[in-house]
């Protein structure tokens, strides 16, 4: 089979031509496999999708209009509505996000006590030391007051969450910047639940240049080195 190690970006496939070579063709959204609800998605459009399937396929569809360039995937669910984010709101994420990071590390080292593999062994030696702190603030859902207190407290237990998370993110390429595709992952599975995401990340790129560096990641965490 000439399509079997023959790769082709999202929402496109591979078709063997009339004299057996591979080559890329838009995939056909009607032929999608089918989908569960939870496994719909919303698009830039605001229409809801079947998957990224069907999404990624009608953007290939498109390719080369100005609907296909500005077709994206919004966020993970059926399309809804997403209420504007205050300045309040956007004020106190990053106490509920750092709080959600430690204690996703918290849950990654606690499964790997019994199967390695999520975390490294240099990431579990770090995570190791917040996991074994009696003064660690266990998960559940805390006021803006209480997690302020604990992030001022034990400001330590914070800065190596913030940082793994932009370790994580910064894949493609690995040059401690963040691109918008490379944010889109963690955006999209987010906003339906943290609906001032998108207005963090476009406030956390300082200079505007599209483009977020460590050190604005850091800062809009509140991390000071």
């Amino acid at each position: 089979d000439p399509c079997r190690n023959f790769h082709c970006k999202r929402g496109k496939v591979c078709h063997e031509d009339k004299q057996g070579n591979p080559h890329c063709i838009c995939q056909d959204p009607a032929a999608c496999p089918s989908t569960k609800d939870y496994e719909h998605v919303c698009g830039t459009d605001n229409k809801t999708y079947d998957g990224t399937c069907q999404l990624f396929g009608t953007k290939c569809q498109l390719e080369g209009t100005k609907m296909g360039r500005q077709l994206h995937l919004d966020y993970m669910g059926s399309c809804k509505y997403i209420p504007p984010c205050t300045d309040y709101e956007v004020d106190q994420f990053p106490l509920r996000m750092r709080d959600w990071l430690k204690n996703i590390l918290m849950q990654y080292y606690e499964r790997d006590l019994n199967t390695s593999g999520i975390l490294t062994e240099k990431q579990r030696n770090k995570v190791k030391k917040i996991y074994q702190n009696d003064k660690r603030l266990a998960a559940g859902n805390h006021t803006v007051e209480l997690l302020l207190h604990d992030f001022e407290k034990n400001y330590h237990m914070y800065v190596y969450p913030v940082h793994w998370q932009f370790h994580q993110l910064d894949q493609h390429p690995v040059d401690r910047l963040l691109t918008h595709s490379e944010l889109a992952p963690l955006r999209a599975s987010l906003v339906p639940m943290e609906h001032c995401i998108t207005r963090f990340f476009q406030e956390c790129d300082g200079d505007q240049d599209k483009l977020i560096a460590l050190k604005e990641w850091c800062h809009c965490f509140g991390i000071k080195e």
